[in-house]
């Protein structure tokens, strides 16, 4: 008797409100197990109602997450293929364009050296040309120096028979005789045409 009036003394209203809680819940419970049947209790009942759902519509509920997973896998490994399709495409066409830049570098080669070898070609027969053109430029100055020289002879063979006359005749008439004087004429004629060939 007094260990009980120590024990009321020495706890709190918070856990004597506890303690009174549990002691109602307890002297409920069996209560409820003395006086009324298992099939009374409510959490009994959720359970049961659950396991019901879970058989009846669980199987209708799984073939449903399983034919959308299956679609949705349908679904992205059509997107994979077409992906891959796609990257087969992109890699094709990037090997044809490499195959083509690969050609136009070696058409382009090939015009570079084409150019060449006829700039070469061109520049061989303008050198030719030219020179042609020079041979035929001082061919035509040699014959006009050829012409200049030979009429140049002539002109000096006339101005020379003319003052050689000239003096032959101023000679004449003044110191010979007209037999002396024609004597010396010949004479004159003969050695200038003797001089000039």
């Amino acid at each position: 008797m007094e260990t009980e009036t120590n024990n009321a003394v020495t706890t709190t209203p918070a856990e004597s409100a506890t303690t009174a809680t549990t002691e109602q819940a307890t002297d409920h419970a069996a209560e409820a197990g003395e006086h009324g049947p298992i099939l009374e209790n409510p959490e009994l009942w959720v359970v049961v109602g659950f396991l019901i759902f879970l058989v009846y519509v669980g199987p209708k509920v799984w073939k449903m997450i399983v034919t959308g997973l299956d679609q949705r896998s349908i679904r992205i490994k059509g997107q994979l293929d077409e992906a891959q399709k796609l990257r087969d495409e992109a890699q094709a066409l990037l090997n044809e364009y490499q195959r083509r830049q690969k050609e136009a570098a070696q058409e382009a080669d090939g015009i570079l050296a084409a150019a060449k070898e006829s700039a070469a070609h061109h520049t061989k027969d303008a050198m030719a040309a030219l020179e042609a053109s020079m041979a035929r430029r001082e061919k035509q100055a040699l014959e006009k120096i050829a012409q200049a020289e030979a009429h140049a002879t002539a002109e000096v063979r006339r101005e020379a028979v003319e003052v050689a006359t000239a003096a032959t005749r101023k000679l004449l008439t003044q110191a010979l005789t007209d037999d002396r004087a024609t004597q010396l004429v010949d004479q004159s004629i003969k050695e200038l045409d003797r001089k000039l060939h």
